[in-house]
């Protein structure tokens, strides 16, 4: 049951109309105090409309307000603040999550909608790194939560696998690289040819200039470059899905820069009819002056397409294909400028659509507090951290549970995973994440495996008690511990929207984080399985939470083992 929207449909039942259901469960609130009830609408928008004062307001609504989901409706000055009927509400969560299962939370916003989300893209012929982290696992958790209300999630792996780093892999490869040991280590000796490179240039500047000549002789089908290009490429991908397999991530498409080189004639012809190309300096630009941003560059003086040319051909191709409603693009906070601008020059082009194309930034994955560079080697590399993390979990679950054998492989690596997952996606997405390996695998506090541990540990006492769930003998709580599991029970799907809407995440990680936090509560508090008759009762609730938790945890693309 979503209270919020029961209260917003009751109370504009009242209103005849004065505001719409979503005008009144957008300002309905949460008072900072229990004393105050649990929900609270303030009644100032109504004094405009009504030309009364809202204390008025508020005593004539609450007198009218008759509904089993409230003890009472009272007014508190200008608020109207409504008080649950905790037996009633809880019956009423309790039976949702029993028939809905894994389904409890869902809705069908997106119906028939196709949203297509642009995520991970790393840069081939380099290592995946702890920095490719974030994109990865939000868009991953963003395309499950889009699935949750009914959209049709796309996943496309952007790969960086055009531009002019390809021509500085050529001539470091051409300069001081060896075939032999790039077979035998491929991703480590293109790194180190690619650090190479850049230390290098800072003496010598005329490498750049050869780079960009090798790039353009790519761009223009030179043989010898299009068959290091495509022995480089084919080795990252291999490397690449190990760890999307390891992660758990899957994608519909690996749709990379290079896919679009065919479809960039079409792009300018479509770009130069518009009338607003314009050359400046010898290349080619569309103004956005009218938006205070600079120039959109399409194509530059020596005739090579950039990243905007090739995400405009992208967005156009995706259109085509998926026919989506929404677009997101889980890139870095560094790329807003230049996401603006592509999504203001389809505008111009006159592509409606545009206005669902959604740029989803993140901020960085901090080492010792500084930004970790690919370019000076500064990199911590994810699959050696996710070995470590397993390996780690591992020893942490043989200590807890020594006797746990026959699925500790398996255990181990949804926990290891997952708390790498969680450590990112418990942060807001716009903030810096610090990367500490000690503070993911902690089974206390604010982590994956607190969660995780949390679910398995009500598996056990429903194992326990052999529990077969019933849902016509739920009678509801009213217990204050119970009660405190249930009100977080019931506000699943609102967080789940909640989420949706800001593109956050974090929004369902914190979510099982109080979760959690409840239920070990409730655990520590009340003997659960006490002969009595109000013990199948609380087994629903244990019952409804493992529910919750592990449904919570798959979109965030965790596992939730029943033993750890």
């Amino acid at each position: 049951m979503e209270v919020k929207k029961t209260f917003a449909n009751i109370l504009a039942t009242q209103l005849q109309g004065k505001l719409s259901t979503e005008e009144i469960e957008s300002l309905i609130e949460t008072p900072k105090y229990k004393t105050q009830g649990d929900l609270a609408f303030p009644c100032f928008t109504l004094a405009k409309i009504l030309k009364k004062a809202p204390q008025q307001i508020a005593a004539e609504l609450a007198e009218e307000v008759k509904d089993p989901l409230f003890n009472k409706v009272v007014a508190d000055g200008p608020y109207i603040n409504g008080f649950f009927n905790q037996k009633h509400l809880s019956k009423e969560v309790l039976t949702a999550i029993l028939e809905e299962k894994g389904r409890y939370g869902s809705s069908q916003v997106g119906s028939g909608q196709n949203i297509v989300i642009d995520f991970s893209s790393p840069n081939i012929a380099k290592p995946f790194s702890m920095g490719h982290l974030r994109s990865t696992v939000i868009g991953n958790s963003l395309a499950y939560i889009a699935q949750k209300l009914g959209y049709n999630s796309i996943r496309i792996n952007h790969l960086g696998d055009w531009g002019t780093q390809f021509g500085k892999l050529i001539v470091a490869y051409k300069q001081w690289g060896t075939e032999d040991l790039i077979r035998a280590n491929p991703i480590k000796e293109l790194l180190d040819l690619y650090v190479k490179f850049h230390t290098e240039a800072e003496h010598n500047p005329l490498l750049e200039d050869e780079a960009r000549k090798w790039f353009k002789a790519l761009e223009d089908g030179n043989e010898e470059a299009k068959s290091l290009w495509k022995w480089f490429r084919d080795e990252s991908l291999k490397e690449f899905s190990k760890i999307y397999d390891l992660l758990g991530v899957r994608f519909d498409a690996f749709q990379g820069e290079a896919f679009y080189n065919d479809k960039l004639k079409t792009t300018m012809s479509l770009l130069q009819d518009s009338g607003w190309l314009e050359e400046s300096d010898g290349a080619e630009v569309i103004r956005l002056d009218d938006h205070d941003l600079p120039p959109c560059l399409i194509k530059k003086s020596d005739g090579a397409t950039l990243y905007a040319t090739r995400d405009i051909t992208a967005a156009l191709y995706r259109q085509k294909e998926y026919r989506f409603t929404k677009a997101l693009y889980v890139v870095g906070h560094e790329q807003s400028v230049h996401f603006n601008q592509i999504i203001l020059v389809l505008k111009k082009l006159g592509m409606d659509w545009a206005d669902g194309m959604q740029h989803v930034p993140f901020g960085f994955i901090l080492k010792d507090g500084k930004k970790m560079s690919t370019r000076k080697g500064k990199v911590v590399l994810l699959e050696e951290v996710i070995n470590q993390t397993i390996a780690l979990a591992e020893k942490n679950i043989y200590d807890k549970n020594p006797d746990l054998t026959t699925k500790k492989d398996k255990v181990a690596k949804a926990v290891g995973v997952g708390a790498i997952i969680f450590h990112d996606l418990k942060n807001g997405r716009l903030h810096n994440v610090e990367f500490r390996m000690d503070d993911m695998l902690n089974f206390e506090g604010a982590t994956g495996p607190y969660v995780q541990y949390t679910h398995a540990r009500a598996c056990s006492v429903l194992k326990k008690s052999g529990y077969i769930p019933q849902k016509r003998d739920i009678k509801g709580f009213q217990d204050a511990q119970g009660w405190e599991v249930v009100k977080t029970l019931q506000q699943f799907p609102e967080v789940i929207e909640h989420a949706f809407s800001e593109m956050e995440p974090s929004h369902i990680a914190k979510y099982v984080l109080r979760l959690s936090k409840a239920f070990n509560k409730y655990y520590a508090h009340v003997r659960i399985l006490h002969d009595d008759g109000e013990r199948n009762d609380r087994l629903t609730l244990v019952l409804a939470t493992t529910t919750v938790l592990k449904e919570g945890l798959r979109l965030l693309g965790m596992e939730a083992p029943d033993e750890m």
